[in-house]
């Protein structure tokens, strides 16, 4: 069972420039089995492309289903974002390197959410189809994850 997050369908759905490698990257998951989804993952997709109910029957029409998150992986993601939060305000900020800066900002928006998926992910399933390969292999070790690539 692959899990897909959200920036993924959000790709595709919203017809984004990345869509054709997410599409290519999602056929590719269906054929090797199941493909699921769960709830921040359907939550996120709603709020992303504003389809309300419709969210799930889109996403059943392309062969995805839909796995709950279990009381373990809920209890990782949140060992992980405690984790997380002292990693943060351990690291020092510099205000003169845009770089830094821009990183730092990008770090301090970690949310709950992205801990939830990776935690269902790695406990749940075999692997997680994500753009955001990065913070996904930093912070769930043994995680298989899966970048859709441009042909």
């Amino acid at each position: 069972m692959i899990a897909v997050d959200s920036s993924v369908l959000i790709d595709l759905l919203g017809e984004d420039s990345r869509a054709a490698a997410a599409e290519a990257c999602l056929r590719l998951a269906l054929g090797e089995g199941r493909v699921v989804v769960c709830e921040v993952v359907v939550s996120e997709v709603t709020a992303g492309l504003g389809q309300g109910a419709d969210v799930m029957d889109t996403l059943e029409d392309m062969g995805l289903h839909f796995s709950a998150v279990e009381q373990r992986a809920a209890v990782r993601a949140g060992e992980m974002q405690r984790r997380y939060n002292e990693r943060s305000r351990g690291r020092p900020v510099s205000a003169s390197s845009t770089a830094t800066t821009t990183a730092a900002n990008a770090a301090a928006r970690r949310t709950i959410p992205d801990f939830i998926v990776g935690a269902h992910a790695l406990l749940q399933c075999s692997a997680l189809i994500t753009r955001d390969a990065g913070f996904f292999r930093d912070y769930f070790k043994g995680l298989k994850v899966i970048v859709p690539k441009a042909a």
